[in-house]
């Protein structure tokens, strides 16, 4: 078996907030006098991990908080293999609770800048917001991805607990499309069906976040499959917020045996303990799933993505070099 820290790999679907090392997060903690638990919460479910999603974004206040995060993202996701991410970051979450709004996400674009150049990892910021909160700070989130666009945000997308609807975000939705903004939202993790269906009839999303309830319903799987659409699946990120019992029984087999575009992401890997890497090896050891198998889903990911087409070739090649 070969080593799944060298295979190749895109990273479509991980939030910044919840990558930042313990070490990092207890020197943030201190400097900005929060107090960090020193064990993580066991999870009863999504609510509980919001709360303590809440207290470690409060922990980011400075511009040094933000860049030195995201520069260390960029070393560790080299680190695991990592050739090209789509980043997640609610930076008008962030901006209004510090009453500066566009601090948070230049100093992490900054901070994604110099890491990449440092590391070499190819990179896009993806804006996200979440369903509990307001269509006005929807509307800070659609300015912040136009007026940062060029400076490598691509898209923006809907987030949170799936029992808040999509449709008060229409008319976001709409506008972000028109400002040739892609759109990619959570559903079907935390409810059912209806709530993909919603998410590509009302939110234009290209991709599906998580999407694992698909197969509630056949039709649905039907269309997906069809057009394409890749789903977004955080296997570890499931299980710790209680949402499927155990890795073994997660519907990630299930989800490529019904011919569905499926790829691999951590989600929330400082909350999980796990890297990308860890993800693979899971799966390897649940699903037995041999090398090439693996590298199936490397290459779903890369496809997926929204890299240059030139940088999607040569990471192809570099998983036709690792599977050699």
């Amino acid at each position: 078996m070969r080593d799944l820290s060298l295979l190749p790999k895109a990273h479509l679907h991980v939030h910044l907030e919840s990558t930042v090392r313990p070490d990092t997060l207890r020197d943030i903690g201190e400097a900005n006098g929060i107090a960090v638990p020193a064990e993580q919460p066991v999870f009863d479910g999504f609510r509980a991990f919001g709360d303590y999603n809440g207290l470690l974004r409060s922990c980011l206040r400075r511009p040094d908080d933000f860049e030195r995060v995201a520069r260390e993202f960029c070393e560790d996701q080299v680190a695991d293999g990592v050739r090209y991410a789509e980043v997640t970051f609610t930076a008008a979450s962030h901006g209004e609770r510090l009453g500066e709004p566009d601090m948070p996400l230049a100093s992490v674009l900054k901070g994604l800048s110099a890491g990449a150049a440092e590391h070499g990892l190819h990179w896009r910021v993806l804006l996200d917001h979440s369903r509990r909160r307001s269509v006005e700070r929807a509307r800070l989130t659609l300015d912040l991805a136009r007026r940062y666009a060029p400076d490598g945000v691509f898209a923006i997308g809907l987030a949170g607990e799936e029992k808040y609807p999509l449709a008060p975000f229409a008319g976001i939705c709409d506008e972000a499309e028109e400002a040739g903004l892609h759109l990619i939202h959570h559903a079907g993790e935390d409810a059912g069906p209806a709530s993909i269906r919603e998410a590509l009839e009302v939110g234009h999303s290209e991709r599906i976040g998580h999407g694992i309830r698909i197969l509630e319903d056949v039709a649905l799987v039907a269309e997906v499959r069809e057009r394409g659409i890749a789903l977004e699946v955080c296997p570890s990120s499931n299980v710790t917020l209680g949402l499927v019992p155990s890795f073994e029984e997660h519907p990630l087999p299930r989800l490529v045996d019904a011919g569905l575009v499926v790829t691999l992401s951590t989600d929330v890997p400082s909350v999980t303990g796990t890297t990308l890497t860890d993800e693979f090896l899971r799966t390897r050891e649940a699903f037995a799933y041999d090398d090439l198998a693996l590298a199936g889903l490397a290459r779903a990911s890369v496809d997926a993505s929204f890299a240059p087409a030139e940088l999607k070739r040569s990471i192809h090649q570099e998983i036709d070099a690792w599977l050699a």
